[in-house]
């Protein structure tokens, strides 16, 4: 897209976004192109600042990329966990409990989630009993 600073016969200073030059052009030749204060078509381009890309404008886009991207991110976390937490029994304390059932057989095989101290966390690891905890995601903490 081109803005154009434009100006009519009249003095009335404007802006006007373009696909491309040629589509100004068109659109002056048509009459399409008026004065949104006095709707004179005789329509011309001012001279206008160029706009420069400062060090602090980059910054500045790149932070909003971020800013996005880590919006996305956190979005499609909160989806993984809510699909977890929906197809996973919570066993709350019992978690190391009934995940050594299901390893060793005793129980039938199925998700489920709950809560386990870091030692009984590390003696399910040393079992071989695969686990994982739930990513807390920062908006859900406050």
């Amino acid at each position: 897209m081109i803005k154009y600073s434009l100006i009519c016969d009249n003095a009335h200073t404007f802006e006007g976004w373009f696909s491309e030059s040629a589509d100004f052009d068109r659109q002056v030749a048509s009459g399409l192109l008026t004065c949104p204060v006095c709707n004179s078509a005789s329509i011309s381009k001012t001279l206008m600042a160029p706009s420069v890309s400062t060090a602090r404008k980059k910054e500045e886009k790149q932070a909003m990329v971020m800013d996005l991207a880590r919006q996305e991110m956190i979005a499609k976390l909160k989806e993984a966990v809510a699909a977890i937490k929906a197809n996973a029994e919570d066993v709350g304390e019992k978690f190391p409990e009934e995940a050594r059932k299901i390893h060793y057989g005793e129980a039938d095989a199925r998700g489920i989630i709950g809560q386990a101290s870091l030692g009984e966390v590390r003696e399910l690891l040393d079992e071989g009993i695969e686990i994982a905890p739930l990513p807390v995601i920062p908006e859900d903490a406050n």
